[in-house]
């Protein structure tokens, strides 16, 4: 995924026409499609290649295999006018048409395993043969959506393509507008990705002695999204705690500059990780 690319996207985690807080009080409900062929894919059509329910067909494999097949095709017939020793240039270019349809293929593997890692992650708040509302029934849901994110980035599975594949997602059902449901899980689960990821790093000691500012943002950043009111409400000094808002912004301002240096700029996660600390602040402001 070009930088371009990545800056071009949309990767907003909050909810597009409410405060994520509302939206988390106010169940939507939203047609799931066909049913599971079998229980370890609830609600999800067998043929990853064919996400036509829930996920969509954002990859251009096939398209773009012809389009170099056709472009190697011209190439051989350029050489063979070009030389007469069109032998070498005909194996040449047959070289140069296996080592594209690798890529080509080993882009539709990376697309297919990163819908697979996204399904695994959905799955809980999926109910075979039913239609599906946001947030889901069962509370517990959440949590199994959060234990299958930290076990997948353990095992390296949520990487750039990962990300890429949520936000082509997101953007399909943004552009479609009749699926709020989905659009509040695919953020969810950016929502979740960015809340495990700051929490690998803590910054609320130094020297011994516990940074209050640090601490109570590393709190934020580890509660679900929907209690983040009352925390806040509770940690400031708006409201009863002893942080101040400028303490809490300042922090958050460094947490972002460190998210900067150490992600790749332009890249998926960089923009999700800032988000979500942005919103984290868009929140303090507001209570």
């Amino acid at each position: 995924m070009s930088t371009a690319a990545a800056a071009a996207a949309s990767t907003s985690l909050r909810p597009a026409s409410q405060s994520a807080l509302r939206l988390a009080g106010s169940p939507r409900r939203w047609c799931w499609g066909a049913p599971a062929l079998s229980p370890a894919r609830r609600a999800f059509h067998a043929d990853t290649r064919r996400r036509k329910t829930l996920l969509y067909a954002t990859d251009k494999g096939p398209e773009e295999s012809l389009k170099k097949t056709i472009e190697v095709d011209r190439l051989i017939e350029m050489l063979r006018d070009a030389n007469p020793r069109e032998k070498d240039y005909e194996e040449l270019a047959e070289n140069v048409m296996n080592i594209v349809d690798r890529l080509v293929h080993k882009t539709d593997e990376k697309i297919e395993q990163s819908t697979d890692v996204l399904k695994a992650i959905i799955s809980p708040v999926m109910h075979e043969g039913e239609n599906a509302t946001w947030p889901p029934r069962d509370p517990e849901a959440l949590k199994l959506m959060e234990k299958e994110i930290s076990n997948r980035e353990k095992e390296g599975q949520l990487d750039e393509g990962f990300l890429s594949e949520v936000n082509a997602q997101l953007r399909q059902a943004k552009q479609d507008g009749d699926k709020p449901g989905l659009q509040a899980m695919l953020q969810k689960v950016l929502q979740l990705y960015a809340s495990n990821f700051l929490q690998k790093r803590s910054y609320a000691y130094k020297g011994g002695e516990v940074i209050v500012p640090e601490s109570f943002l590393e709190s934020v950043i580890k509660a679900p999204e929907n209690e983040w009111n009352k925390l806040l409400l509770d940690g400031l000094t708006v409201g009863k705690g002893n942080v101040s808002p400028e303490e809490f912004y300042a922090v958050i301002k460094k947490r972002i500059e460190r998210v900067l240096i150490r992600t790749e700029g332009g890249s998926y996660q960089q923009r999700i990780l800032v988000e979500y600390l942005k919103e984290i602040q868009a929140r303090a402001e507001e209570v």
